[in-house]
């Protein structure tokens, strides 16, 4: 498929969660091999848009298609990694069993990985730079080498299109730029990318596209198009909003 396809489309999406409307008639295109950050004030819908991608989220009205396919009928081909905050760190589990979930939903029942699913968990943590982690309680690493264990995990699954829930939450400047790293290099590479981010300097830097949420679609498109002064003022509604400081540190302060 060639990057001027499209590989996610939304068409009307809405979803509501009894009275709230947690996305209201979202139409757009995510091109095929495109990074693209999905970007809002809290409770704009981004972790929503995500979820509905995935197919875990059901719509109160449109649709959503991963290629010519239904969501849960493209699973293999989409791989989550979820906020940090949401994992247990304490769970007593290594790097590398943590990677080798990645290969759990393509196995049948009961059946164990075998050499191929090891060379793809192999290969995945010589990517992300963690090889030498393989052995380590995932509580004892780095928030940085914490990302990149669940970005190993979601490389190993073998999908295309990489949904990352607020990837950048968490981490210090240098995991932030560790991270950026990474999801250049996966730009180049060709991989879908969508990602939640609540920082509009990243957002700027690291990625070539932008969506733009408050509840309805404000903006979509290259994210230089996308993250104008107008659209910003729009979508946190004149409020504040969050952007990146010298230090590299995230910090509040009026829409820039």
């Amino acid at each position: 498929m060639s990057p001027e396809q499209n590989i996610i489309s939304f068409d009307g999406v809405t979803v509501r969660y009894g009275r709230l409307t947690a996305l209201e008639g979202i139409s757009l295109e995510i091109p095929c091999g495109s990074s693209t950050a999905i970007l809002g004030g809290n409770g704009a819908g981004k972790s929503t848009l995500l979820r509905a991608v995935m197919g875990w989220q059901r719509l109160s009205a449109g649709e959503i298609r991963i290629g010519d396919a239904h969501p849960q009928h493209a699973r293999p081909r989409l791989a989550y990694v979820p906020q940090r905050h949401s994992v247990d760190w304490d769970f007593p589990i290594t790097v590398r069993g943590v990677v080798e979930q990645g290969r759990y939903p393509s196995l049948g029942l009961l059946r164990g990985l075998g050499p191929a699913d090891h060379a793809r968990v192999d290969a995945a943590m010589e990517e992300l730079g963690i090889s030498g982690l393989a052995g380590r309680q995932i509580r004892m690493l780095s928030g940085g080498q914490q990302q990149r264990v669940f970005l190993a995990r979601a490389v190993a699954q073998g999908g295309d299109i990489f949904l990352l829930d607020e990837p950048f939450a968490g981490l210090d400047l240098f995991g932030c730029e560790e991270l950026t790293h990474i999801l250049r290099g996966w730009a180049d590479q060709g991989r879908t990318v969508l990602a939640a981010v609540h920082d509009l300097a990243i957002a700027r830097s690291c990625f070539a596209r932008g969506v733009l949420l408050d509840t309805r679609l404000v903006a979509a498109g290259l994210v230089g198009d996308v993250l104008t002064e107008r659209n910003i003022d729009r979508a946190y509604r004149g409020g504040r909003c969050v952007h990146t400081g010298r230090a590299g540190h995230s910090v509040e302060g009026a829409p820039q």
